[in-house]
């Protein structure tokens, strides 16, 4: 299966179109450093420095023109984001990749090693998928 929720429409933006290749296809983790290096997220914290970036990012925001933020925001969305049409494309290929019987088998397969059963089954979920077809 592939991603749904428009993960595959967004990313090739943020990270390039190799790296959503080998987020997407790898379905694998990043530690933080590697993820900031990629462009998957902002920026890489030590958690005693999270909080406090945090707090004063949305302090300094905050101190803004509301309508001046929300113009910022939709200028940006406009060149940044994909189109509705697009991500309607994505959520049919999904839904349908939903009927193969291939994701029908794996979804079971899941399911039986925890899926929404184990609250720690997301921690493990790299280590799983790469073993799925080895059993």
């Amino acid at each position: 299966m592939h991603p749904g929720g428009g993960g595959a429409e967004r990313l090739p933006h943020l990270v390039g179109r190799g790296r959503a290749l080998e987020i997407v296809l790898g379905a694998n983790d990043f530690d933080g450093n590697t993820a900031e290096r990629y462009g998957y997220v902002n920026r890489s914290l030590p958690d005693t420095e999270l909080d406090g970036f945090v707090d004063a990012l949305a302090r300094r925001i905050a101190s803004f023109d509301r309508r001046a933020i929300a113009a910022a925001k939709n200028l940006v969305n406009q060149v940044s984001l994909p189109s509705a049409d697009r991500l309607l494309d994505a959520l049919n290929s999904f839904q349908t990749s939903l009927t193969w019987s291939e994701a029908q088998q794996r979804i079971q397969a899941l399911l039986e090693r925890g899926l929404q059963r184990d609250g720690n089954f997301e921690k493990q979920w790299p280590a799983t998928l790469g073993a799925l077809l080895n059993t």
